[in-house]
């Protein structure tokens, strides 16, 4: 499977930075973080991207929903140790957007991903709201 685009690697190329601390719960028996554990923390990071952002706030009563993630290991991450995630909103559709992340340990990329956003009423893709839109735009920033 081929790398990413290396430009896709690249941290200053991200809006929003946060930083998460692995566990020993995270490392597998080679003594690496697990990759079901790495993307948790991708989870985590995007949790605290739609924090920072306000997006939960600004999506009222219509619920963002993931319908899909790839990920791209391209490194190996150890305990002890934080990992630097990166997220920027990529891609705006009528009722989804994309956020691409980067995971970084010590300023390695170890992971970089895709995470596709629905926003849905009842289950039902709903356009996403004004509000909403506006932030996953202002995030979206110069890539």
């Amino acid at each position: 499977m081929p790398r990413p685009d290396p430009a896709l690697l690249l941290p200053e190329r991200y809006s929003f930075a946060c930083s998460i601390e692995t566990r020993f719960q995270d490392v597998d028996p080679n003594r690496h973080i697990n990759n079901v554990a790495l993307v948790a923390l991708l989870e985590e990071a995007r949790i605290r991207f739609h924090s920072a952002s306000g997006s939960h706030q600004a999506a009222g009563k219509v619920a963002m929903m993931v319908t899909s993630v790839a990920v791209d290991f391209v490194g190996q991450s150890y305990f002890p140790g934080a990992l630097d995630i990166r997220v920027v909103p990529s891609r705006l559709g009528r009722s989804s957007y994309t956020l691409d992340q980067l995971a970084l340990q010590d300023g390695r990329p170890v992971a970089y991903a895709q995470a596709t956003m629905v926003c849905v009423v009842k289950e039902k893709a709903v356009p996403i709201p004004d509000a909403l839109r506006e932030i996953v735009i202002s995030w979206m920033g110069s890539r």
